[in-house]
């Protein structure tokens, strides 16, 4: 959780917030994203497996490739509504 909050994937050390009550707001936040993150990696993964490389480990963790989706989801928002209704459903099934 760490590492995704920082320097995988939110990059928290970049937020510049002092006070307490806030910080642990934004702590808060960050961590129901980094769940639905790996949930939807979860499933993103069960529906596609990623090639192993040659020492056996994914070209990317689960994290990432859900992280990459949702950004993907949020991104294309106008052209592609769906994908965002899928992760959307897929969180409210969990």
């Amino acid at each position: 959780m760490f590492g995704c909050l920082k320097s995988r994937g939110f990059n928290l050390e970049a937020i510049h917030i002092y006070r307490r009550d806030r910080l642990c707001k934004m702590i808060a936040l960050l961590t129901i994203a980094l769940i639905w993150s790996l949930h939807t990696g979860q499933w993103q993964h069960s529906l596609q497996k990623l090639l192993l490389k040659k020492h056996g480990c994914p070209p990317i963790s689960i994290f990432r490739q859900g992280l990459d989706f949702l950004r993907r989801a949020l991104f294309y928002l106008d052209a592609q509504p769906q994908l965002f209704r899928q992760s959307l459903n897929f969180l409210s099934c969990t």
